[in-house]
């Protein structure tokens, strides 16, 4: 696991200060999530700090979810701790296993583990239910909770403003044996959905609305994915979070800056349970930062399941998609978000980030681990008129050009071959090197080559290419450097060479910033970021590929040399026949409006 760089990271020196002070030397850990009374029974903590990642499973993983991922999992690999798989899953109704499968599918991607030889730390927060229960009991047996019988509207209503404080509930003084009394017939199933809810006592004039007598508990007659039906009261989220975090010994809590103005709820919830004995200190400590914002793309939940459902892309896992599925199937680097990640910081000052700094740091990783092959994408023929027919030799080429120690390839070289069709100009533009009538060029890995004309269809396009020969000019021998060419051109062999489905990626969105309004928009101007989708961001061709490449199995990436950084991919692929899925060129083409 890299590191996240020092000098980017505030939250690396409040865990460096957090350790020198020995805030978290005394504290214990039973092995597992559990109350105060276990946790004092058990040795000293061995991991120095505790993080953890806790989506909630109702949708699939995104760009901003593998920043916290890396943030997460790095922080407590670098300084001796442990980072906890926790599944949110406190609402029955959004929540399915499909998530939960591909969301551990999502981090074991990135190469982080919940898991080694003497800790398995993946939770499920529904595991906490029955704690959770007995904590809201506790609050209203202290005086710090109460069920309230108002509808929706009606706490709205008396919830008050940034500048005008709310009101009362007319149910907030109820008794500690009436409340008591309710909350039990809300957990045996004696009321419908939004007949009560359970309220923290703590102050409706205060400035901050999060503190107005927040909801705890609700009825939901609903069928959870993890506890079936034994439930119909569920934990808001905000009451559960922090649970969470004291019961796993989390040090360290950290999220993105929305939740800032939840942080004095959530601790709270915290503070008041341990006043109880019923959460170990020292308690968890929220940090915010900033959440990742990139051009180009979409991440907010609801747009994503918009593009999935109205059929814009093809599923979770579509390669336009900013999700790990989508990423994964691309052919994206899990090492090149690591990159990313390292290269942004963390912060907590929101910023936008060019989504070409993420595709730099992809390309950075990818040159260096992915071997070279060589495709022709737009075929045309070349036909080498004074070459033996049906004669065939082998040429070398280098797996890597920058890793010798991966050895060579052999691509056979015969008289016809597959050549790149913008390679051929009859009547050539100035600065053009290639092949046109009388010039001479390279086959790399090759012989040098030169054109004498070429053969058209009917309608006057060129449909094969002639040219003829110099036999002491292959690369690798003595003759190579005889005579000096300004033109190289990729080949591969007609007779060995194979055709394949090649699908062409380009961005999803064609502006910088999908659904904003632009400069000379009318004030009532309201975009639609569907209107925004470039039309041109996948494109289907069928190419030709030199035969080391039929043996490509799901997810093996490579170079193809001159075109960009191609992946088999890991759903349509078959035994012997690949498809092939572009991840980037070689180049940014974003100067080109994709």
């Amino acid at each position: 696991m890299s590191d996240i760089p020092a000098a980017a990271n505030f939250i690396r020196n409040i865990i460096e200060a957090d350790l020198a002070a020995g805030k978290h030397a005394q504290r214990r850990w039973a092995g597992r999530p559990g109350l105060a009374a276990e946790h004092a029974a058990a040795p000293l903590d061995p991991a120095k700090i505790r993080t953890r990642f806790p989506p909630e499973p109702n949708g699939y993983l995104h760009f901003g979810h593998a920043k916290s991922i890396l943030l997460n999992f790095g922080l407590a690999a670098e300084f001796g701790g442990r980072c906890h798989m926790r599944f949110d899953d406190t609402n029955p109704e959004k929540e399915e296993q499909e998530y939960v499968d591909s969301i551990l599918d999502s981090v074991r991607w990135l190469g982080c583990s919940w898991q080694d030889e003497t800790e398995n730390n993946l939770y499920y927060a529904s595991n906490y239910f029955d704690w959770m229960l007995q904590f809201a009991e506790y609050l209203i047996d202290a005086g710090h909770a109460y069920v309230d019988s108002q509808s929706a509207e009606e706490m709205r209503a008396r919830r008050g403003t940034l500048t005008e404080a709310g009101q009362d509930s007319p149910f907030r003084n109820r008794s500690i044996e009436e409340n008591r009394a309710l909350f039990k017939r809300m957990q045996a199933g004696e009321f419908p959905d939004g007949a009560h809810i359970l309220r923290a006592k703590i102050d409706m004039a205060s400035p901050n609305i999060n503190l107005r007598d927040p909801a705890i508990y609700r009825i939901r007659h609903a069928t959870h994915h993890n506890t079936g039906d034994k439930w119909c009261v569920y934990p808001m989220y905000t009451f559960a979070h922090p649970i969470e975090d004291a019961l796993e010994c989390i040090t360290h809590s950290l999220c993105t800056l929305e939740f800032e103005d939840q942080r004095p709820f959530y601790e709270w919830v915290n503070e008041r349970l341990a006043e109880g004995g019923l959460l170990q200190r020292p308690l968890p400590r929220q940090i915010e930062f900033s959440r990742l914002n990139l051009t180009y793309i979409v991440l907010s939940k609801r747009k994503l399941i918009q593009l999935v459902d109205e059929k814009h892309v093809n599923g979770w896992d579509d390669p336009r998609l900013p999700t790990l599925a989508g990423a994964r199937r691309r052919g994206y680097a899990p090492e090149g978000f690591r990159l990313f990640a390292e290269r942004i910081g963390i912060s907590k000052a929101d910023s936008l980030i060019e989504y070409s700094v993420f595709e730099d740091a992809q390309r950075e990783v990818m040159n260096q681990l992915d071997e070279r092959r060589v495709a022709v994408l737009d075929p045309l023929k070349l036909i080498i008129d004074n070459y033996p027919e049906g004669q065939f030799e082998d040429c070398h080429a280098p797996n890597h050009p920058l890793k010798p120690e991966l050895g060579q390839r052999t691509m056979p070289f015969g008289r016809e071959l597959w050549i790149e069709a913008e390679d051929f100009q009859e009547i050539p533009q100035k600065g053009f090197r290639r092949l046109f009538p009388g010039n001479k060029a390279r086959l790399k890995y090759g012989y040098i080559v030169e054109c004498t004309g070429c053969d058209k269809d009917e309608n006057g396009k060129v449909i094969a290419v002639h040219c003829t020969y110099l036999p002491d000019t292959k690369s690798g021998t003595p003759g190579a450097d005889s005579i000096k060419v300004k033109g190289n051109l990729h080949w591969v062999s007609a007779a060995h060479a194979y055709p394949a489905e090649i699908r062409l990626y380009e961005r999803l969105f064609a502006v910088p910033a999908p659904g904003a309004r632009r400069e000379g928009d009318a004030a009532d101007v309201e975009r639609n970021f569907l209107d925004d989708i470039n039309p041109d961001s996948k494109r289907l061709i069928t190419a030709q590929l030199e035969p080391a490449l039929k043996d490509a199995q799901p997810e093996q990436r490579f170079q193809f040399e001159r075109h960009g950084y191609f992946v088999a991919d890991r759903v349509d692929s078959g035994p012997g026949a690949p498809v092939f899925n572009r991840a980037l060129t070689l180049k940014d083409s974003s100067h080109k409006g994709a």
